[in-house]
């Protein structure tokens, strides 16, 4: 026997014991760690699971909670039983409950036969690892940690912002290095027996029990004293995602496993039957013996990282849906926000549509109903015109909306009388365009039936709410392509800034309006704007209306003419 493994064991102990069997009859004696919290019953039936092993060992128990020195006490106490009970083993291989080896053990063997004094560990100083996730790096080593990070977190983190407010900083021992890496190593004899039997030990340990996750530090800073030939990496595959957090294989990660060509891989899903089924029998032999390269998976983790951190445009999901700016876009794809125009244009949605050949909306955000295109009650994706739905979360209705009808672009009015709650969704999207005519929401009060008194409260509120929106539209922040006239020179010259529409929403047409969408009569509205002013309401967003009627015959003049290049 040249190779002996340490077993760390907390869950899923009926899997712990199969692969504990696979490693003592191929020749690998192992001492197996049980977690101090897993109930005496279970830690009784693993017992008697592999009490007809002679090569099988069991430790002292510790509590090994994540972050605390547990784990390293753990990993201590059952090293120093293998190199006591098995004097044969030259190499000492450390492995959870969950691993499990991805080629025949007799090739590891043979590996750590052709290099008897090399240690195999992941030992790098603090600042050339780029992986930690929690904002400690050095700090891990220079503060202290007495509190559980996952139990006592509010105890964890002022005790953290304290020691950082009066400058607290710990005394690191003589001669240590600190380093960082993986915690599942292969040493040997004289490196792992070194580190145990040091004769400053124990103000070793007192200082490392303080540090913050002392697996990922204890042994791969005391290797650098003693070894003279360190492999810093690890033979074992274990991939952690974009928070830390361990990845889990599954059955149909077996060809992933495969191609990684390392002797052992965490975290495997105690479920994964197939995963145990090949590797653990002959079914997993008969591959090209090669040199253990994790790296060859790599580009597909990163992948599976940016797909998960980043997704596809405009598709939310769990994973993003709850962090603002997380999102890869806020929509899938472009569309079109008009306002002003329905007000302004009779049957401007038909004409729209018409010209462009795209879906043309009414009033997505009225506050009565959402306007589909035809007067639809239900939508693609099974989308209602409720309000009420729409409004327990505009800006999912909106995501939705273009996510469902991706490859068709959308085009809806907006104004200041629908709900201003999608105002910053609409200015912080790219993939937005919003061509505006401020003040033209002023026609339709022009041609009510209203008095006089309630046109000019009204009047307030709107304009109150589309100056709120265009400060949005102005802001720096803002992403989307903003086209803002006022009224009174939108009206002088229609037809320029409606081909610029055309154009834009379709543009492999480029051809020349030959109509335009019949306008709305605007006589004495000039008139209707002074008795507001009269009455108390300024009217500022429509431009310079004059009291008669010129500007209504400027605006039946014919257009400049439009040059395409």
């Amino acid at each position: 026997m040249s190779v002996g493994i340490v077993m760390l064991c907390h869950t899923a102990l009926d899997r712990a014991a199969q692969v504990a069997r696979h490693w003592v009859e191929r020749d690998c004696p192992v001492v197996i760690h049980v977690d101090q919290r897993v109930c005496k019953a279970d830690f009784d039936m693993l017992q008697k699971a592999l009490a007809d092993l002679p090569d099988v060992r069991f430790s002292g128990r510790f509590a090994c909670e994540w972050g605390t020195w547990g784990i390293v006490a753990a990993t201590q106490g059952a090293a120093s039983i293998l190199l006591r009970d098995f004097p044969g083993v030259r190499h000492v291989y450390l492995a959870s409950g969950s691993c499990l080896p991805l080629r025949p053990v007799r090739e590891l063997i043979a590996y750590l036969e052709e290099r008897p004094r090399t240690d195999f560990i992941e030992s790098v100083t603090t600042a050339d690892v780029g992986w930690t996730v929690g904002g400690l790096d050095v700090e891990r080593f220079t503060l202290r940690f007495p509190f559980s990070w996952r139990k006592q977190r509010r105890l964890f983190d002022g005790y953290v912002r304290l020691q950082r407010l009066i400058r607290f900083k710990r005394r690191v021992p003589p001669g240590v290095v600190p380093h960082l890496g993986s915690q599942w190593w292969c040493l040997t004899r004289q490196t792992l027996s070194a580190i145990l039997e040091d004769p400053e030990r124990a103000e070793i340990d007192r200082y490392f029990r303080r540090v913050w996750i002392p697996d990922e530090s204890y042994f791969q800073t005391l290797v650098r004293r003693y070894s003279a030939n360190v492999e810093s990496r690890s033979l074992t595959l274990s991939k952690f995602d974009f928070q830390g957090k361990p990845h889990i294989f599954y059955d149909d990660h077996l060809q992933l496993l495969r191609r990684s060509d390392c002797f052992v891989a965490r975290k495997i899903w105690p479920n994964a039957k197939k995963l145990y089924r090949v590797f653990m029998t002959k079914e997993g032999e008969g591959q090209a013996a090669a040199e253990p390269h994790p790296g060859k998976i790599d580009r597909l983790f990163s992948k599976a990282v940016e797909r998960r951190t980043k997704g596809r445009s405009g598709l939310y999901m769990q994973s993003r849906f709850p962090n603002e700016d997380w999102e890869n876009g806020k929509s899938a794809s472009p569309y079109s926000v008009f306002e002003g125009f329905a007000e302004l244009f009779e049957n401007f949605e038909p004409w729209l549509g018409k010209m462009t050949g795209t879906r043309v909306h009414g009033h997505l955000f009225s506050l009565e109903r959402v306007e589909y295109s035809g007067g639809e009650t239900i939508y693609n994706g099974a989308m209602s015109n409720s309000a009420a739905l729409r409004d327990y979360n505009p800006k999912s209705f909106l995501a939705n909306l273009l996510w469902n009808t991706r490859g068709e672009r959308q085009c809806f009015q907006f104004g200041p009388a629908d709900n201003q709650e999608i105002n910053w969704q609409l200015g912080s999207d790219p993939n937005a365009t919003i061509s505006v005519i401020s003040g033209a929401w002023a026609v339709p009060l022009f041609r009510s039936n209203l008095n006089f008194s309630e046109i000019r409260q009204e009047a307030a509120r709107l304009q109150r709410l589309e100056q709120e929106h265009l400060l949005v539209l102005r802001s720096p922040w803002t992403k989307a392509r903003c086209r803002i006239w006022n009224l009174a020179e939108f009206v002088e010259n229609p037809m320029e800034p409606l081909q610029t529409i055309v154009d834009e929403i379709s543009p492999r047409a480029l051809r020349r309006l030959t109509e335009a969408p019949r306008m709305a009569d605007l006589k004495g509205f000039g008139q209707f704007l002074q008795n507001l002013r009269n009455q108390g309401m300024q009217p500022m967003l429509m431009g310079d209306f004059p009291v008669d009627d010129n500007l209504q015959q400027n605006a039946a003049r014919k257009g400049r003419p439009y040059l395409v290049k």
